[in-house]
Order: C-alpha cells, then structure tokens, then sequence
C-alpha cells in the first residue's frame, strides 16, 4: 500500500549514519531484553540522567528494571512501553550530544512517542506518562478480551487481507502492521487469527507466525480504551515538531502538534504502516538509517524492504560505541 509522498528534508544526504541524510528509527514494543540498558547507565552521564528523570516521573525504579529486570517483569505491557521509551530516548540524548543531526525520525507504533519527543512535540514527562497509560489500557483489553496476533510472511499485503476478509465471520481480523513488503501482522480475536492464518498458507504463505503479545494491538478491540486514552492526551500539551516525524499511521509527514495528537489516538486501532514510512524516506534526502533503542528489528524490515542501504543499530555496546565515536569530534 502506498500514501501521497510529502518531503521530509530540504538538506542533502550525510555521511552514513551521522548526519542529515538519515532517518532515525524508534523501537517500537517486542524490541525489550533483559539487561537492555546497563550499557547506557555503566558509560554515558546523559543516560544516568534521562533514567534518573524517568524513575522520578513515573514513581517506578524503571532504571533498576531495564538493568536487572526479569523477562516476565518488562514482559508486563505497561512496564514495557516507559521501558522500550526510556531506552530508546536515553540513545538519542548521547546520540545528540555527541551532534547526531537526522533529516526525520519515525517510530514503530510505540516508538513513535520517542520519535515525538525527539522532534520536541511532546516533553519527556508527557511522553513516559503517556506510554505508562497507554500500556495500562492494552493491558485491561488482553485480559477482558485476550486476543492474539501473528506475522504472515512470505504472502503480498493484499492477499493477507483477503484471508482476514475470509474469517470475517468467526471473528475481529484484522491488519496490525505492515512491516515489509512480505511479512504483514494480523489481530484479532484468536479463533479468528487462527482461521486467517490458516488461510493465508493456504494462499501460498511460507509460514504464519503467533506472536507473544499479551494484547490484540492495532484493531478494533482497542476500541473499548480509546475513549479513557483520548482523554489523557488532549491533557498534554503538544507542540509543533521541530523534526520531521514521518507518522506510522498514515505513513507521511506530521505537520502540527494537533496532527500529532490526533494520529497518536488513531494509532490504538490503526495499522502500523512501517512500508509506507520507509517508501517516503527513501523518495528524499535520506539515505542512511538509524535504529534507536534496543534490538535491530527495525534494522532486518528496513533492510528487507529497501534492499542495500546503510543502516546502523544502536542496542548493544559495540555498535552504540562506534556510531557515538563516529560523531564525536
């Protein structure tokens, strides 16, 4: 699927990974690991401070969990959302101290808060309250109306969505993500996912994937928290971004803070169209990417969609150290 294009840089391409020809990629939920940021605290003041902030505004020991915690404890969604932010805006902190200067940033559903908050639309304390919230509701809609979600793979978008249209009558299915051109996340209700799924092979799919989410994300289910969460974002101000942000929702550039509002509401019931962010970064000046926060999954989908562009990841100490090294003077 594609979206009217909508320029996201009027400067020209960088040096890979540094400067103003990239995209800054945001890590979205499923990225989280036990351990994934003693690196940042052990070596980099800046992240001492943003976790010190984040603990202070969440009343939680977010610095403790994303250091010592247990898969099951960053497992629970609304400890894993301030988590995966936290993590990934810490990166970005150093990052931009040591002057790592993007065209645009994006984020992975989730991520796209941290990528808000880098472009100054959101504040820190807005955003970690925000994704505290967020992660509370979705985890209320699992556990009154658990559901399921599964990767296709090997199958074109459209095909995905004639077998979701096939199981209409067993149940909510529906597209989650659009994450490369042959791998496109289904939600819904189990029997229904599994009926699509099913479909789907049938279709010529290599495999259906079930994946370990506590919640149906990104369908219609989440309809039933949209209300409470609408609420708690119109309390938050947002400012127009000083970054380009390519939105995962509609796949184009976000003009206002206001726009920005608006799709982060639409995000709960929306597909994550992360084909159509990628598509609007290449047609212009960005020719480099950069995932930020933890794990490479965003690094695999960039580099299976667009094939042999440069991209760097930033979720261990290796890479981490030698982008920050590559920046600083």
């Amino acid at each position: 699927m594609t979206s009217r294009t909508s320029s996201v840089s009027s400067g020209s391409p960088g040096s890979p990974g540094t400067q103003s020809g990239c995209l800054a990629m945001f890590a979205g939920q499923g990225s989280q690991r036990p351990g994934m940021a003693g690196h940042l605290l052990d070596t980099y003041p800046a992240a001492r401070r943003l976790f010190a902030r984040a603990d202070e505004i969440l009343g939680l020991p977010l610095s403790r969990i994303c250091v010592t915690g247990s898969k099951e404890e960053l497992a629970r969604t609304e400890i894993t959302q301030p988590a995966i932010a936290a993590t990934s805006l810490a990166v970005w902190d150093l990052l931009s101290e040591a002057g790592y200067r993007p065209a645009a940033a994006a984020g992975h559903s989730l991520g796209e808060y941290a990528a808000l908050t880098a472009a100054g639309t959101l504040s820190l304390e807005s955003a970690l309250e925000l994704v505290r919230l967020r992660g509370r509701l979705m985890g209320e809609v699992a556990r009154e109306s658990p559901g399921a979600m599964a990767a296709v793979v090997g199958l074109p978008a459209d095909k995905v969505l004639a077998a979701c249209a096939g199981a209409e009558g067993v149940g909510v299915v529906q597209v989650a993500n659009y994450n490369e051109p042959l791998q496109t996340v289904i939600s819904g209700h189990a029997r229904a996912v599994g009926e699509a799924g099913r479909a789907a092979l049938d279709a010529g799919a290599e495999r259906v994937v079930t994946l370990d989410v506590g919640a149906p994300f990104h369908c219609s289910l989440m309809q039933a928290v949209e209300e409470e969460f609408t609420r708690a974002l119109a309390a938050q101000p947002f400012a127009d971004p000083v970054l380009p942000v390519i939105s995962s929702v509609t796949g184009t550039r976000i003009r206002s803070g206001e726009e920005a509002r608006e799709l982060l509401r639409r995000q709960l019931t929306q597909p994550v169209r992360w084909v159509d962010v990628l598509h609007t970064a290449a047609r212009h000046p960005v020719s480099a990417y950069t995932e930020i926060g933890p794990g490479r999954v965003l690094s695999g989908l960039a580099r299976r969609t667009l094939g042999d562009v440069d991209i760097r990841s930033t979720g261990d100490p290796r890479r981490l150290k030698a982008l920050h090294d590559a920046l600083a003077p």
